[in-house]
């Protein structure tokens, strides 16, 4: 069966509008607001009656804890950039599910609290999946490389991650400082410098992970290569390429790998690794059966 590809042109005419996030922040907390039943707070009666549905401004204000006027000014667009704290609060107030609560972050320029904390587990669903991938070899990574889960052919290709105390089930920790596996890539120097590259990217992305800057202070105090490397300051998220590797089972095998991020868990960073050539795939299923 072929695969058809389609390319699409782009729109030559009325392209659309660019996003004003302090109009649209402001049209989003008002329509979030509009569309709470206020029976669902328990708040007290009101003697006025209800021109309009939803909460008024200074419920909204009072649940969230800041003053109306500053609800007022949000909701007219006026120019305020909120802090992380009080978009929390408006979350919480309005009621927001997580997909529009991070919009309202997004709309904000702010990163919500808990994107500073990363998975130390898989999701079933996801360990489902790298389990279903097989034959294919597969594993899951949060952004840190920490190894989350993984399949047989991932183990056999790689390492028995199993054996391993979950200290150590961390890709660029077992390319810099696990005896087997530094010798296991042709060009070490190339997955190495990747490796980094990705680190200083989520490094910056994750200001408050102190585990990521400990593992980064472990990597540079024990590795001088590290340490070069992530001295020169290069930005790269590699997420599809080729490796070579030097298997003590089956010799050299090449493998093409993808890197794809879940849209639900877009923190998570599932690994597949696919026969580059038929010698390579003839050589993983040898492995497979031994």
């Amino acid at each position: 069966m072929t695969t058809r590809t389609v390319d699409h042109p782009p729109h030559a005419a009325n392209p659309a509008r660019t996003v004003d996030s302090t109009q649209e922040m402001a049209a989003f907390l008002r329509a979030r607001r509009e569309r709470l039943d206020p029976h669902d707070f328990g708040l007290p009666p009101r003697s006025r009656a209800r021109r309009t549905s939803g909460l008024r401004r200074e419920e909204v204000a009072e649940l969230a804890g800041v003053s109306v006027d500053y609800v007022v000014r949000l909701e007219q667009g006026r120019g305020l950039r909120p802090s992380v704290n009080v978009l929390e609060a408006l979350a919480r107030a309005l009621r927001l599910t997580p997909d529009e609560r991070g919009y309202l972050f997004n709309l904000a320029q702010q990163r919500p609290r808990d994107a500073e904390q990363p998975a130390t587990s898989a999701p079933p669903a996801l360990a489902e999946l790298v389990a279903a991938l097989s034959p294919q070899p597969a594993m899951l990574m949060n952004h840190r490389y920490d190894i989350l889960a993984w399949n047989g052919e991932m183990a056999r290709l790689l390492l028995d991650f199993d054996t391993l105390p979950p200290s150590q089930r961390n890709v660029m920790w077992l390319c810099l400082l696990h005896p087997g596996t530094r010798e296991l890539y042709e060009d070490r120097e190339q997955v190495v410098r990747e490796g980094v590259a990705h680190l200083r990217a989520a490094w910056a992305a994750h200001p408050q992970d102190r585990e990521l800057a400990a593992r980064i202070a472990e990597f540079t105090a024990l590795d001088a290569d590290f340490a070069r490397w992530w001295a020169e300051r290069d930005i790269k998220v590699n997420g599809r390429g080729t490796k070579v590797l030097r298997h003590p089972e089956i010799g050299v095998v090449t493998v093409r790998f993808e890197v794809l991020a879940p849209l639900q868990d877009p923190d998570q960073l599932l690994v597949i690794h696919r026969a580059a050539d038929d010698a390579s795939r003839l050589a993983l299923e040898r492995l497979r059966t031994r």
